[in-house]
């Protein structure tokens, strides 16, 4: 086990880092609200002439994100760009066309994800594939609630495309379900599932594009940082990437580390999720 620094302002690393891959849910606002802290460290290290990208397992392209944003109170100023799980599984999805396609996700909220790729809705006895940017109801569905419907696919040995690899995402107190979830029982049903979101390659690949073109050159990976507060997607992400990693211990696993957040619990915690960070603070401040 490897315990992390624990550190208390972000300013602490500035200097060993050029770039900020940063989560958004848990980390920059839980879901309703922007957490003003979190706005200031992000601001203060884009002053110092460095890159902040925000990278988001949400089920969308990122165009509507800004807005979202700035309707929570979080600043522009603090970032430089935007990526997310909908840019990066769109090629996958467009590659496909014209499908046909059985759809599981939330109605008019997903629905962007699906504009321009050609492809033709189906019902799942005539669908060439699953496409699942979430639950249609998350706040009163679970994973449950699909059993036969993943069953039926699985019979039929359907992909499944997954927009969002997230299992949960922290909304205020509570935690609601993300397609992640489905996609983790549809692999213990043995069936294929395709993932361009954190902690998969292809929404990384994106966020090293961006970062290039805003520094005007690639930025070094040893140069990079990546903060979140998901073991299973910012942090395995980033081990994967061999980015150094700032663990958010407020976000989606608060409840294991309830009992105290120091850095021998937190490398404890995270190794029993088979990841590790260099860094932990409970907020990004």
């Amino acid at each position: 086990m490897t315990s992390p620094l624990l550190i208390d302002d972000l300013a602490a690393l500035q200097d060993g880092y050029d770039a900020i891959l940063c989560d958004i849910w848990g980390v920059i606002h839980d879901g309703g609200r922007a957490y003003p802290a979190a706005a200031a460290a992000l601001r203060r290290f884009r002053a110092a002439g460095k890159a902040v990208v925000l990278v988001s397992n949400v089920p969308k392209p990122a165009a509507p994100i800004y807005d979202q944003l700035d309707e929570r109170g979080f600043p522009r100023d603090a970032y430089d760009a935007i990526v997310t799980s909908g840019d990066a599984i769109r090629a996958e999805l467009a590659a496909r066309a014209p499908g046909p396609v059985f759809k599981i996700g939330t109605p008019r909220y997903d629905d962007i994800l699906w504009e321009g790729l050609g492809l033709d809705d189906a019902p799942l006895e005539r669908a060439a594939f699953l496409g699942v940017s979430g639950l249609r109801d998350p706040e009163n569905e679970t994973p449950e609630t699909y059993a036969p419907v993943l069953a039926a696919a699985r019979a039929r040995d359907l992909d499944f495309l997954c927009a969002n690899p997230d299992i949960v995402v922290r909304v205020g107190k509570r935690l609601i379900w993300c397609a992640g979830a489905l996609a983790r029982d549809y692999e213990a049903l043995g069936g294929r599932v395709v993932m361009a979101g954190k902690p998969h390659a292809p929404v990384y690949a994106l966020a090293h594009q961006e970062l290039a073109q805003i520094m005007g050159r690639p930025v070094p990976k040893d140069r990079i940082l990546a903060i979140g507060d998901g073991p299973a997607t910012d942090l395995a992400g980033a081990n994967r990437e061999g980015l150094d990693a700032l663990y958010i211990g407020g976000g989606v696993t608060t409840d294991a580390l309830r009992a105290g957040f120091t850095a021998e619990a937190v490398g404890a915690a995270l190794a029993e999720a088979g990841v590790f960070t260099r860094y932990a603070m409970r907020d990004l401040r």
